[in-house]
């Protein structure tokens, strides 16, 4: 890019920011006509960060080549369609918990394969419960999944106010704030019904990992008694409050005074908020892309995907989870995994999560394996997955759940297949 071309790239996405800034005042103070189509597009994320890359997206491609790419990917939809035995879990204030149970293959046509994978020994008959993140739901875990089938018993489930799950009753009849406490506890729930026995390997990617540990903090005997293996993906044990999102110090003290009142506000203007968020989806996805993602070559198809589990999340969601996370502090909880098979996995480029949250949970467990993924940002297990998947499909040999010599692939598509090492 040319030094004019630069220069202008920097006007507009100056210029963005301080629409952005303007919009959330407003937007606060109650102009909401003006304000909440910008600010409903970037809520939940810091969209100043994303400026740049809009801006240069939108010098290059346009608007109407850009919704027709959308609609396109989204008639494809090649990314979410894995679908499994269908149950609900009830949390303690009535919420009702989706979740789905994908078995291992039953003897009779599948019965070579598994003997090609397991020898004549069947592997202890454990669960993988897999949680999700903030604003996703269990379909984010597509390619591990497809890479999985059949080959271990799992269980995916939305979080509460997510994806299939039920809206938090508290939330919406008391107006209740959501805590990291409720969602360990509705964890609970689910392994209460989905897997009242045997074994478990808890995985959880950000809010889920999050999630996993508060379970751990109220279930120590559980955690001891039945858990056999953990991956914590990309989340942090807590001083989430520090994160600066990649921003100048300046800007995140900026945002971090006004964010919370913001999305309190524009929460109560839902329907208003929505519609705004669909008329500046060229934002939205451009805030997504820049804090999903560290990898250039991103299959458009799988962030497309990414966008639609986020734009799923109604604003009133996104804004009632939003405080939990400068309260959540679950270090102490870390000591309830130490002895088990750990893995602690993030993205080098996570903007969310920062990498070094990773590293501080790990230099906790002594014990467990860390990664970090170059190039990689927050989604790392959709942008990474077969790295991811590899070394979950490690972990589940160090735990027991399938057999030394295991490995399986599918990463990219809705069916999957596995073999030998």
């Amino acid at each position: 890019m040319s030094e004019s071309s630069a220069d202008a790239v920097a006007d507009v996405a100056a210029a963005a920011v301080a629409s952005a800034t303007q919009a959330a005042a407003g937007a606060a103070v109650g102009g909401w006509r003006r304000a909440t189509g910008l600010a409903g597009a970037a809520i939940g994320v810091v969209a100043a960060g994303a400026a740049a890359g809009v801006a240069i997206e939108r010098l290059t491609v346009g608007r109407g080549i850009r919704r027709k790419a959308r609609l396109a990917l989204d008639s494809a939809e090649p990314y979410g369609a894995l679908r499994g035995t269908p149950g609900q879990a009830y949390a303690d204030d009535g919420t009702e918990l989706y979740y789905e149970v994908d078995d291992i293959e039953p003897e009779g046509g599948s019965a070579p394969r598994r003997r090609r994978l397991f020898g004549p020994k069947e592997p202890a008959p454990a669960t993988v419960v897999f949680c999700h993140g903030y604003c996703l739901s269990q379909d984010s875990w597509h390619f591990q999944r497809a890479a999985l089938r059949g080959v271990v018993r799992t269980v995916y489930w939305d979080q509460r106010s997510h994806g299939r799950s039920g809206r938090g009753v508290s939330q919406a009849g008391d107006g209740a704030p959501v805590t990291i406490d409720d969602l360990g506890r509705d964890l609970k729930a689910v392994l209460d019904a989905a897997v009242p026995e045997g074994p478990v390997v808890l995985v959880g990617h950000s809010m889920g990992g999050m999630t996993v540990m508060a379970l751990a903090d109220q279930c120590p005997e559980l955690v001891r008694e039945r858990v056999v293996g953990v991956a914590l993906v990309g989340t942090s044990s807590g001083r989430l409050g520090e994160v600066n999102f990649g921003l100048p110090v300046a800007g995140v003290n900026a945002v971090r005074r006004v964010l919370p009142g913001v999305l309190k506000a524009l929460g109560q203007r839902a329907e208003l908020v929505e519609r705004g968020r669909r008329a500046t989806a060229d934002l939205f996805a451009g805030v997504i892309k820049r804090y999903s993602f560290a990898a250039r070559d991103v299959d458009p198809a799988v962030a497309r995907f990414a966008e639609r589990m986020i734009e799923a999340t109604p604003i009133d969601v996104v804004a009632e989870f939003y405080p939990a996370f400068d309260d959540h502090d679950k270090t102490a909880a870390l000591a309830r995994f130490a002895g088990l098979p750990v893995l602690v996995l993030a993205g080098v480029g996570d903007l969310v999560t920062p990498s070094e949250h990773s590293e501080a949970i790990a230099g906790l467990l002594p014990d467990a394996e860390l990664v970090l993924v170059p190039d990689a940002g927050h989604l790392v297990m959709l942008e990474h997955p077969e790295l991811v998947t590899d070394r979950l499909a490690d972990l589940l040999v160090r735990a027991g759940a399938v057999p030394a010599g295991t490995t399986v692939d599918g990463y990219g598509s809705t069916s999957s297949s596995a073999r030998p090492r």
